[in-house]
């Protein structure tokens, strides 16, 4: 019936024609069997979910058999969702920047990295993109880069941040006849910076390096520590092959304006400069259009936002160039189907729904009418307002990424005061779990930032790498690397994974929330650095470049019902998220709205297809979030056993991270040996595989260039 309804309003306000096939209950189609070909035939499952090897004392008890697997079928798949609906009212996002699976987690035991297949060894010639060649410019000869970790001695929590232009993720993922070769990381790196001098040659060589390095437990022992407790993905991807913003975009909606390309054209759109950010005057200027593929400023707290009171919030780190601003974005996300039958009583509240709604029109009276229960979200990003370290009784906005806060790119939740309500500070996150102010259940995306709450400065383990460090150094390192949401440009990777920690504690402290929730830790894209798993490449751009997928990220879901020591392989991205979303809370997908799928369907046609190589069709200019073998949801990480209460849930005690561990720089002492306290031993170590760092290696080639 709803499917039904759907067509009629798509044909009475239609732009495109609708595809409607024959569905009677489109919600028993979303809930159809997840693990499915495009033709709803089952797919084999039996790899997809398997355990990590050597369990430590504290989750042994809750590791089951030898890689069992559940039958996956239609029917286990609607008693899992029936299931989490009644246990998992929270799910908690804390999303991460800018690191590539292999970087972080290549040697983690178990997953499909850079030295095993998560089951066997794997040798290099049988890993695409292991050994990378440049041309060196002064000497004409072949340089040769490969994988190498980085650790303690290299001072390896903060490094510096690589090439991760929508431009530079083409050349290095390199798309030849459709697969990506994963084979260009270390040539674009090294040709970016070469320029035919000796200093750019240097530089060059240092972040060819830098692009194929990779960290352990001994670097992040938190991250590590959750995943072999609980269940990491190692098949997960970001949305776009861009840097963060689109990324940003996707994890609420599944695209970053593919569908608004599809339905208004690509181009920007010029505007007056009308107000001051953060107090400087910026000049007129032409937004950016759509999809959005680089890190423009969101339109709503610009210079062209002519917002008088109560108007977003701005980064006051950020550039407001004159064409680096977004168009305002107008397609659906995950909190405009969260607003359920009131739909069109909280959008009618727009303070301008000609220029904000445009693109939901159809999709609004669909939601009210379709009645779901309205859910609850926030979205937590430090420096959104007044934070505890700002010295002022005014907000800073010092430490707010605004081209990370993907909410406030969509005017339809920026310039809506009771939607814009609920973009909060990091502050304000444990200060409304403290005070019991989060909403009566849903979805809370939490977010970083420039700096730290807790003033927390990055640890020096080693003060002679990559030679012996001035005070002048330390201070250069202290003021560029302090931030806490994992981005190497800016970041250390012990005060993020102690925020992240912080905000799991926070959780797993309050046994009632914690019995309720679900934690997903993730990332945006990758950095540029390298990982070895080719993408699918399912669209291109205006600009005929790979627009999605873009490089593999990580992904760990924390849960008591989350199965334990576990891997799961299921293939997605950020849409994955969605898709779980929608499960547990009984969401319509993006990808069935109306407005959305007239889009998709539009978008296969040969305006669009002309930009990808010859017979390519572009399926996927927009959300992916409906089941199908594109993008599996999370649900394969939660435990039907543990769900349906015949075996105990997972205890808080094995999330929890003691204080004192959380405050302490470098984490659990540092300078090696961390690895064996959380009982973990790196692939890489198992297999007895040589590490080899580069002679005169230096992590931070643009921080500390007098080094290279």
């Amino acid at each position: 019936m709803k499917r039904l309804f759907q067509c009629w309003l798509a044909s009475t306000v239609a732009l495109t024609t609708l595809a409607c096939p024959a569905w009677s209950d489109e919600r028993s189609a979303q809930w159809r069997h997840e693990f499915s070909d495009d033709k709803g035939h089952a797919l084999n499952v039996s790899k997809l979910v398997h355990l990590q090897p050597d369990p430590t004392r504290d989750v042994k008890p809750y590791v089951r058999g030898a890689d069992e697997d559940y039958d996956y079928g239609p029917q286990t798949q609607k008693r899992m969702i029936k299931a989490l609906q009644k246990k998992v009212k929270f799910v908690f996002v804390i999303f991460n920047e800018n690191h590539s699976f292999d970087n972080e987690f290549g040697s983690f035991p178990g997953v499909n990295g850079l030295y095993s297949d998560g089951r066997k060894p794997r040798s290099a010639a049988n890993t695409p993109g292991f050994t990378q060649t440049y041309t060196d410019q002064a000497t004409g000869l072949t340089v040769s880069a490969q994988p190498f970790g980085i650790g303690p001695q290299q001072n390896a929590t903060f490094t510096d941040s690589v090439d991760h232009s929508h431009t530079g993720l083409a050349k290095k993922i390199d798309v030849v006849n459709g697969v990506a070769k994963m084979d260009g990381f270390a040539g674009d790196e090294y040709n970016r910076f070469a320029n035919n001098t000796a200093a750019g040659q240097a530089k060059g060589k240092q972040f060819a390096n830098l692009v194929m390095s990779h960290i352990d437990c001994e670097t992040i022992p938190f991250f590590w520590y959750w995943a072999s407790r609980f269940t990491i993905f190692d098949n997960i991807f970001a949305t776009e092959d861009t840097p963060s913003t689109p990324n940003a975009i996707a994890l609420i909606a599944g695209q970053a304006g593919e569908t608004q390309w599809v339905k208004h054209g690509s181009v920007g759109l010029a505007y007056k400069s009308v107000a001051p950010v953060c107090g400087k005057t910026y000049p007129d200027g032409v937004t950016q259009g759509v999809p959005v593929v680089n890190d423009p400023q969101p339109f709503y707290s610009s210079q062209f936002d002519a917002t008088a009171t109560n108007r977003a919030s701005p980064g006051c780190n950020e550039g407001y160039g004159s064409t680096n601003i977004s168009n305002n974005l107008t397609f659906a996300s995950v909190p405009l189907t969260m607003l359920g039958k009131n739909a069109s009583k909280v959008t009618s509240a727009d303070l301008n729904p000609a220029f904000d709604l445009a693109d939901i029109q159809q999709d609004i009276p669909y939601l009210t009418w379709y009645a779901n229960k309205p859910v609850g979200w926030r979205w937590y990003q430090e420096g959104y307002d007044l934070e505890p370290s700002d010295t002022t009784s005014t907000a800073s906005h010092a430490s707010f990424v605004s081209h990370h806060n993907g909410a406030e790119y969509f005017g339809y939740i920026a310039n809506n005061p009771e939607l814009s309500a609920n973009l909060k500070g990091l502050g304000d996150f444990f200060s409304d779990v403290a005070a019991g102010k989060l909403p009566n259940g849903g979805v809370i995306y939490i977010r970083g930032g420039y700096t730290n709450l807790n003033g927390l400065k990055p640890p020096i383990q080693n003060p002679n790498y990559p030679q012996a460090l001035t005070a002048a150094d330390i201070t250069a390192i202290t003021n560029a690397k302090s931030g806490d949401d994992d981005h190497p440009g800016y970041t250390d990777h012990q005060i993020s994974e102690a925020m992240a920690a912080r905000v799991i504690n926070a959780v797993a402290g309050n046994e009632k929330l914690w019995n309720e929730s679900a934690v997903i830790i993730t990332y945006d894209e990758s950095d540029g650095f390298y990982d070895h798993v080719p993408p699918r490449i399912l669209s291109y751009g205006p600009d005929s470049l790979p627009l999605s997928r873009g490089v593999r990220v990580p992904l760990i879901l924390i849960s008591p019902y989350a199965r334990a020591h576990a891997v799961s392989s299921a293939e997605g991205d950020h849409n994955a998220v969605i898709e779980t979303i929608n499960a547990i809370f009984g969401l319509p997908a993006l990808a069935s709205l109306p407005d959305e799928a007239q889009a998709l369907a539009a978008g296969n046609a040969p305006a669009f297809n002309q930009f990808g190589p010859a017979g390519f069709e572009q399926k996927h200019l927009g959300p992916r979030d409906l089941p199908s073998s594109i993008t599996q949801s999370l649900l394969s990480g939660f435990d039907l056993e543990r769900l349906e209460g015949r075996q105990p849930p997972l205890p808080a005690s094995l999330a929890k991270i003691p204080d004192s561990a959380v405050n302490s720089l470098p984490h659990l002492g540092g300078k090696g040996g961390v690895c064996k306290q959380i009982g973990i031993t790196p692939e890489d170590v198992r297999q007895g595989v040589a590490n080899k760092v580069p002679a005169g290696f230096n992590t931070l080639p643009s921080t500390l260039p007098k080094y290279n």
